[in-house]
């Protein structure tokens, strides 16, 4: 029997995955600095919004994740120079990053520009890549994404050939939310269709301004023990948004 683990740590406004897996017992300590991932999304609208947490990631090594309206407000290169150059731009060469909402309001051009092949095919944005025993989807909440769609098909044939035996994927707009801002989008749900199909483990999200973690659950908000673990990791430096009444399986807010 396999047992698998991932470290969480909050630290500050990022989110900190170290992941493992081991025969128990006993449990593992914790992994090296290159089975980490650290990141938020929701980050510069100004100079200096993303400061506080970029000398978060200042002392956390690994794969940081930049989970999509990364600058504000349309995204342009002038904006990613300006807002989000000062602060996360100094980890922009270990960056992953997907794309929000705002960005795609001016076609993601400055997006894919300013992260270039980190980002992506130009115009896509999904792609996959792994660390340590895990295989890393990134994928793209702002183009098509329904059941018969490019993307779809895309993640479909890159988890056939996932040779990990565990699965992370992130993006930008969440499936379940209890944000008072942004809640419930059912419109992501095809992700989740194909990822709990295939048996992946953990989603990372942003848009919602606020942290908030939800129990194991499948693509119908059921608690499932062998659902997805979602996390909302909207808090990069963008002002913060509160809740509404917590969603089912909602944990930690």
């Amino acid at each position: 029997t396999l047992k698998i683990e991932y470290y969480e740590h909050w630290v500050g406004a990022v989110m900190k995955f170290g992941f493992a897996v081991t025969s128990p017992p006993p449990p593992p300590p914790p992994p090296p600095s290159s089975s980490v991932l650290v990141g938020a999304g929701d980050i510069a609208k100004t100079p200096t919004s993303g400061e506080a947490t970029a000398k978060l990631l200042d002392g956390i090594a690994g794969t940081a994740l930049a989970l999509g309206d990364n600058v504000y407000e349309t995204g342009t290169l002038e904006e990613f120079n300006l807002y989000y150059e000062p602060t996360w731009g100094r980890h922009k060469s270990r960056t992953r990053p997907t794309i929000g909402n705002h960005e795609q309001l001016s076609g993601g051009t400055g997006y894919y520009t300013y992260f270039g092949e980190s980002a992506g095919p130009a115009g896509l944005g999904y792609y996959s890549y792994d660390i340590g025993l895990w295989h890393i989807i990134a994928l793209n909440s702002e183009i098509a994404r329904t059941a018969d769609s490019a993307q779809i098909q895309w993640l479909k044939n890159d988890l056939a050939a996932n040779p990990k035996l565990c699965t992370l994927a992130y993006w930008h707009s969440p499936l379940f939310s209890s944000g008072v801002v942004h809640s419930n989008d059912p419109s992501q749900k095809p992700f989740w269709d194909v990822l709990y199909g295939a048996g992946a483990d953990v989603v990372l999200n942003g848009h919602a301004h606020s942290y908030e973690r939800f129990a194991l659950q499948d693509p119908n908000g059921q608690a499932n023990a062998n659902g997805l673990r979602q996390f909302i990791v909207g808090t990069g430096g963008a002002d913060l948004s509160g809740f509404t009444a917590p969603q089912s399986n909602s944990e930690v807010r």
